[in-house]
């Protein structure tokens, strides 16, 4: 019998004699065991059949070893074994009991297979198909269980077991009365194992979509078949195609769209190319209105200041109008380089009761009569550091929406109020205010309103819901761009029928200065000394030489200089004598920013003033003055200029 075991790629055979109680091996198994040739030869105690076998494995088949020692039939096992140099084999031990002549147990033989190499593949198996999430399954017609495995038993949230009954399998579909993951028992052969299911995971219920595929092999004598295949999860392909097949159903209608978008986007392009060049055409017109007002403005100040005391009164107050006339047109100016965004924001210190006191002329020459307007501002209001020139344009853009959205009339209410608000509001809104100290500005009326729609799209750029041609869409856009480039914040309150209310938010000063007092008070001109030497850059021949006139009046010695190429021949000509460059800021060939630096570079610490009424960003950081940079607005007079001249002239360094 050895010898036939041995031909079968056994790797140890062992004779066990019950009634004797001792173990008879062959030579393969005593190596494996680690025995010596003698021990072997005249029998061994039985309980050295265990002594080789892994601690873990050793009490499960002490169990069935005793089986078969009580009188069962048959053997077959796989268990581990501890070979001598600590290697760790896979045995698969098949036996049975011989019996004598009154069935008493006489001899418990066998034989020892190496199936390592078969664990390790399996195992190797078992890693790839979790890895890439495969399970696999076999069945055998008229079976009630299907063999599986671990991923398996995975993919559809069911515990682990390498053998389950085919309705438990079943219970995971979806679809209880369609096609079955695995056949029913008596039930006729597929027509293929290729087929997709809907799930809900044993476990946690979870909807998933599996995929089934594999081999049918069918008995052709008894009519009888096996199933082998596997499973995989094919979710989110199946979230793909449905996504495509939505994709596809909706093509149509997203093309419409996409033309719809690409038209719209046409129209806004065509509208801000207008909006650019008609900026750019009001800041090119204020620059040379504000040349020409630097003129009049210049001499109708020279011949005022000339004027003696018993001059004809009515040519006293001729001048006066005049003056006034010019100073009027030189605020529109302003608003216009406003409306371009070619003025830099010069914020300061302002008292906002102060600021809507002088605003209430204005708010009534643009508002209609059949709109009451009321300004409330609250008690011992917070300073804030704004722009005033442009929180004025702010509140007039905001109160004449007010006046459009009532063209029957109604009220509008101009209130200020000091506010602290806490960490503990609520902040999804979009426009929510951050935590501080603020002075809230409320433009209110009692018009129309707007819906939840329209407020979220209030601050976009060219939106607006004038009719064409009533409105560009950019005045709203402006009050946030404003309000956020001077650190607040803005909100809206709105319904359909029951007004419109717009907050700005804007930030306490921390370190409160001197609030605005709006206009300056006449200040005495300061004269200039013989050893101050002053280059003027003017292209403007009429500007330059008022300019020149008044420094001359003032004391000044002056240098003048047409343009750049100029200029310099004076800085190489002049030298360290020129203690000042006065110079416009937008000039042919070189701008006054470039002629500065190369001014700085012949004569380092060359103080120097910029004369503009159209700034462009050589001069400008975001929108305000670059650090360091001296700049009087045109059009000035004789006292703004020999002001700002000592200023600059009498700065230490």
């Amino acid at each position: 019998m050895q010898a036939s075991w041995a031909t079968a790629g056994a790797s140890g055979t062992w004779d066990w004699d019950i009634p004797g109680g001792l173990l008879h091996v062959d030579a393969r198994f005593a190596t494996l065991y680690g025995l010596g040739e003698g021990e072997a030869r005249f029998g061994l105690p039985t309980a050295t059949f265990f002594q080789a076998i892994h601690p873990d494995d050793r009490a499960r088949m002490r169990i069935a070893v005793a089986g078969m020692l009580a009188g069962a039939e048959t053997f077959s096992k796989e268990f581990r074994v501890i070979a001598p140099d600590e290697t760790l084999l896979w045995m698969h031990g098949r036996g049975q009991t011989q019996f004598d002549a009154a069935d008493a147990p006489l001899r418990f033989t066998g034989l020892l297979v190496d199936v390592t190499a078969r664990k390790r593949a399996e195992e190797r198996l078992r890693i790839a198909q979790s890895a890439g999430g495969v399970g696999t399954f076999e069945y055998s017609d008229g079976f009630a269980t299907a063999t599986v495995s671990p991923e398996f038993c995975r993919l559809l949230g069911l515990h682990p077991a390498p053998i389950l009954p085919v309705a438990t399998i079943n219970l995971v579909l979806t679809d209880p009365h369609g096609p079955k993951l695995i056949p029913d028992p008596q039930s006729a052969a597929p027509e293929t194992l290729d087929a997709t299911f809907c799930i809900s995971r044993s476990d946690d219920g979870e909807a998933r979509w599996i995929a089934r595929r594999g081999e049918i092999i069918r008995d052709g004598d008894n009519g009888g078949y096996r199933l082998m295949g596997v499973i995989y999860d094919i979710t989110a392909a199946k979230a793909q195609e449905t996504a495509l097949r939505e994709l596809n159903e909706t093509l149509e209608a997203r093309v419409e769209q996409a033309l719809a978008e690409r038209s719209q986007i046409e129209e806004t392009l065509r509208q801000a190319q207008k909006m650019e060049a008609i900026g750019n055409l009001t800041g090119g017109i204020a620059h040379d209105f504000n040349n020409l007002l630097t003129i009049i403005i210049g001499n109708i100040d020279t011949v005022s200041r000339r004027l003696d005391a018993d001059a004809d009164p009515r040519a006293r107050r001729a001048i006066d109008h005049a003056l006034k006339g010019a100073e009027r047109a030189a605020a529109l100016t302003q608003r216009l380089l406003a409306f371009s965004r070619r003025q830099p924001l010069a914020a300061r210190s302002i008292d906002v009761a102060r600021l809507l006191a002088g605003m209430a002329d204005l708010l009534t020459r643009s508002i209609t009569e059949t709109i009451a307007i009321q300004l409330s501002p609250g008690p011992d209001l917070w300073t804030v550091e704004v722009d005033p020139n442009q929180l004025e344009n702010v509140l007039l853009n905001l109160a004449v929406n007010a006046r459009d959205a009532m063209p029957d009339g109604g009220a509008l209410t101009i209130e200020a109020r000091n506010v602290s608000i806490g960490a503990e509001l609520d902040r999804t809104d979009a426009y929510a205010v951050p935590p501080g100290a603020y002075v809230r500005i409320s433009v209110k009326d009692t018009g129309i309103g707007m819906t939840a729609e329209t407020v979220a799209q209030v601050f976009d750029p060219f939106f607006t819901t004038k009719e064409v041609g009533k409105g560009t869409g950019l005045g709203l856009s402006m009050v946030y761009g404003f309000v956020k480039q001077s650190n607040g914040h803005i909100m809206i309150d709105s319904a359909p029928g029951a007004g419109t209310t717009m907050s700005l938010f804007l930030p306490r000063q921390e370190i409160a200065g001197d609030a605005d007092e709006g206009e300056d008070e006449p200040l005495a001109a300061q004269q200039g000394r013989e050893t101050e030497t002053i280059l003027v850059v003017e292209d403007d021949d009429d500007v330059r030489t008022y300019t020149v006139g008044v420094l001359r009046e003032l004391g000044y010695r002056v240098i003048e200089a047409h343009d750049g190429t100029a200029a310099l021949r004076e800085f190489d000509r002049q030298g360290a004598d020129i203690t000042l460059m006065l110079t416009d800021v937008v000039m042919p060939r070189m701008s006054g920013h470039e002629i500065a630096e190369a001014g700085r570079a012949r004569i380092p610490g060359l103080k120097v003033l910029f004369i503009s009424g159209y700034t462009r960003d050589t001069i400008m950081q975001d929108g305000k003055l670059a650090p360091g940079v001296d700049l009087l607005s045109k059009p000035f007079t004789y006292t703004m200029l020999a002001t700002k001249l000592r200023e600059i002239l009498d700065r230490p360094g």
